[in-house]
């Protein structure tokens, strides 16, 4: 883990994700001085995500990003796991809205797929891998998960994704009402941004 303590002097670091959602909410989870780039900033188009769990994706996101921008990179792959449909959508999720990201087509499925079983709810949770990356080809992943379950119709408008299907364990709004001040504090991927905010300096 010694590669994490350079992490303390950080100056620079590429978030590696196209999707504005978690791009500002991993931006928020960083210390304020470190200086934030895009794949774009450098030309990077997305690598195919072929892994077999969210470990994996995360992993070669982060990876692929931090070889061809030579700074430290940051990912993640997260995904929806519905109970009742034996964990459905998993790492799959973003490949169910579509080409176009289209997260109300996605939300419309998951509810067919639960009527089909004669259900109008399940517990679910979020699952968040988080991969750092360093150029030299070293990476390390952390996993969070918030427990919960999807509901219907959908509601409110604050987050992204599956959000506005999703109630945490001990909430009564989706995650798309909460204030994202609320979320951030619960969500996946704050668990699993939480094992290495140690390893950065906030102030």
């Amino acid at each position: 883990m010694r590669s994490l303590l350079e992490l303390k002097n950080l100056k620079a670091i590429l978030i590696a994700t196209n999707n504005p959602g978690k791009l500002k909410e991993i931006r928020e989870l960083l210390p304020k001085k470190i200086k934030v780039y895009k794949p774009q900033d450098f030309n990077i188009n997305e690598p195919k995500e072929n892994g077999k769990t969210f470990k994996d994706n995360a992993k070669i996101k982060s990876l692929y990003c931090a070889k061809r921008s030579k700074i430290v990179s940051i990912s993640d792959d997260s995904g929806l796991e519905v109970k009742y449909l034996d964990n459905q959508p998993g790492i799959y999720s973003a490949r169910w809205a579509g080409k176009k990201k289209d997260f109300s087509i996605a939300i419309e499925k998951i509810k067919k797929k639960l009527l089909s079983k004669n259900k109008q709810s399940s517990p679910a949770n979020f699952t968040c891998c988080i991969s750092i990356a360093f150029p030299s080809g070293k990476s390390f992943e952390f996993l969070g998960k918030v427990f919960g379950k999807v509901c219907f119709p959908p509601r409110g408008q604050k987050g992204f994704g599956y959000d506005p299907i999703f109630i945490s364990t001990g909430k009564t709004k989706t995650f798309a009402e909460l204030k994202p001040s609320i979320k951030n504090k619960i969500s996946h991927r704050y668990q699993a941004f939480k094992k290495i905010k140690k390893y950065f300096k906030f102030n």
